[in-house]
């Protein structure tokens, strides 16, 4: 096989908010372990809750919290519902908040258009825990909108936010459809800046290469947007969690590779995925990408 020229984004990897919360989890695991626990998966990234399960915290759900001794709740980066917010502050537990700080914008703005008198709109995935908690912040209300469905129900005075990993391009498209409807529309565009630069590099790079891999939980969405994009771009996609998950035919009739990681993906599983890619032939280019 020729050498096979590897391209990584400069963008992939751990965003801001993901990073914050993994320093605070694993910083908290340093010197305290006994009855910690985070509320739920603190990130969607298998790889890492393993990680912090050999350090001694371990995720929880609601429904188990009654079944071991909690001292320490840590809130997951993705937040949680305020009504939850409140039931495990009253509990007596010592509760870390590692919600992304753009998450909990996202969640003001939801609550202040409601007190408003604004019927909220959230632009997302209603089953992701991120819009579950900004749901309980936008009044009885709200709307879940996913941008596959004609939006229906809506009032005369309309407040949209959205989740932080969805795509402008879907927040365009329900503009468009909203403001035919409505008398007054009042828009807080909470998409994370990282989301749209990594969706454009990503983008970009799908052009330049012969295939992409795209690195992150096969349960996180915004690394499966990324494999989404570049399988409607043409380019051949594999979605994978690790290095382990490569084959070596996938690489065949291949020139040149890119790699790219959602916002939950450490760099240590992105440096491992270089190096299988390597150890296959592959090279890394002084000065790419």
């Amino acid at each position: 096989m020729a050498p096979l020229e590897i391209i990584t984004a400069r963008r992939a990897g751990f965003c801001f908010g993901v990073k914050r919360a993994i320093d605070i989890t694993f910083d908290i695991s340093q010197h305290d372990r006994e009855g910690v626990y985070t509320l739920g998966p603190i990130i969607h990234n298998p790889q890492v809750i393993q990680r912090l399960k050999d350090e001694g915290i371990s995720p929880i759900e609601v429904d188990g919290l009654d079944a071991v001794e909690v001292k320490t709740l840590i809130i997951r980066t993705h937040g949680v519902p305020c009504q939850l917010y409140d039931t495990i502050t009253k509990r007596g537990y010592k509760v870390i908040d590692a919600t992304c700080p753009f998450v909990k914008k996202a969640q003001d703005y939801a609550r202040a258009l409601a007190e408003s008198g604004y019927q909220v709109v959230i632009l997302g995935d209603r089953d992701h825990p991120e819009v579950k908690g900004l749901v309980s912040y936008a009044g009885s209300d709200a709307l879940v909108v996913d941008g596959a469905m004609p939006v229906k129900g809506l009032k005369s005075r309309v407040g949209i936010v959205v989740q932080t990993t969805q795509p402008v391009d879907a927040l365009k498209k329900l503009l468009s459809e909203i403001v035919e409807q409505v008398r007054e529309v009042k828009v807080h565009n909470t998409i994370c800046n990282s989301t749209a630069l990594r969706l454009k590099e990503t983008e970009d790079m799908a052009g330049r290469v012969d295939v992409m891999i795209v690195v992150g939980g096969k349960n996180s969405a915004n690394t499966t947007q990324l494999a989404n994009l570049c399988n409607s771009l043409g380019v051949s996609t594999y979605h994978i969690e690790t290095a382990a998950e490569i084959e070596v035919s996938w690489f065949d009739r291949a020139c040149k590779v890119g790699i790219t990681a959602g916002a939950s993906t450490p760099d240590w599983i992105i440096f491992e995925v270089e190096k299988r890619i390597k150890d296959i032939g592959g090279i890394i280019p002084d000065g790419t990408y």
